[in-house]
């Protein structure tokens, strides 16, 4: 197990990738639990953290987690062990608690119990995901694959795979599908499939391609409210690790 960890995890530098995705995760499962308890009010749980009336929310804590971070990776110390860990771990902690509130930053209100506050998990899994897939080796836009044979490439190709896979990735989020064209930055194909999908109601791509009444208006719109199991199954894993909203959906 040693040997292991020392050949895909030391020798190519993903210690400080690995401190923060576990960072990440711990915080962002340790936050919703302080929430959640907070809401069923649990008596002998510390409540919201309140200042002359003003309830600061964790999104405050995870900015300034990560400024500091960010400071600390970029200074000198943080070029070394075991700085670099401990500034990527305080990295990982103040991401999560960010982007636990992401909704709330988005609407500029507290809509973290609604519906559209299952924007923020989205965002966390999202986050979680890439981490991950950069720990595995990963890199974004699939510039690895640009290479032949371990042989060397030059810029040209380089761009060429960026510029292609980028442009997936793009129509991908136009089409409003997060995930994909998130994902699909490290994991092309993904970016390829959100591509080639119908858009989502609503998104920038649908607005200015399916005028209103059309087939594939109708379509999209037929597709976004069809209840099928993989939407009832997310649902039930985002109400178990984060809790039912309080609007029904």
């Amino acid at each position: 197990m040693g040997g292991w960890y020392a050949r895909v995890i030391l020798d190519p530098g993903k210690q400080p990738l690995l401190v923060m995705l576990v960072g990440f995760i711990v915080a962002f499962l340790f936050i919703r639990l302080s929430v959640r308890m907070i809401r069923a009010e649990v008596s002998w749980w510390p409540k919201n953290v309140e200042s002359g009336g003003l309830h600061l929310h964790h999104e405050i804590f995870g900015t300034v987690f990560m400024i500091i971070a960010g400071i600390g990776l970029a200074s000198p110390p943080g070029a070394h062990r075991p700085w670099t860990e401990i500034f990527a771990g305080l990295f990982g902690v103040g991401a999560a608690l960010v982007l636990d509130e992401f909704a709330l930053i988005l609407h500029l209100e507290d809509v973290y119990w609604s519906d559209a506050g299952r924007l923020s998990v989205d965002a966390v899994v999202v986050g979680a995901a890439v981490l991950g897939l950069l720990v595995l080796g990963a890199a974004p836009f699939g510039v690895n694959d640009a290479a032949t044979n371990g042989s060397p490439v030059s810029n040209w190709d380089y761009a060429v795979t960026v510029v292609v896979n980028g442009g997936f990735a793009l129509v991908a989020l136009t089409k409003g599908k997060a995930f994909t064209g998130l994902l699909g930055m490290l994991v092309p194909l993904l970016a390829v499939v959100g591509a080639i999908r119908l858009a989502r109601p609503g998104s920038p791509w649908a607005r200015s391609r399916y005028p209103e009444g059309s087939a594939k208006a109708a379509r999209a719109l037929r597709r976004e409210e069809r209840d099928g199991w993989m939407r009832r199954l997310r649902i039930r894993v985002y109400d178990a690790i984060a809790g039912r909203p309080s609007q029904e959906r």
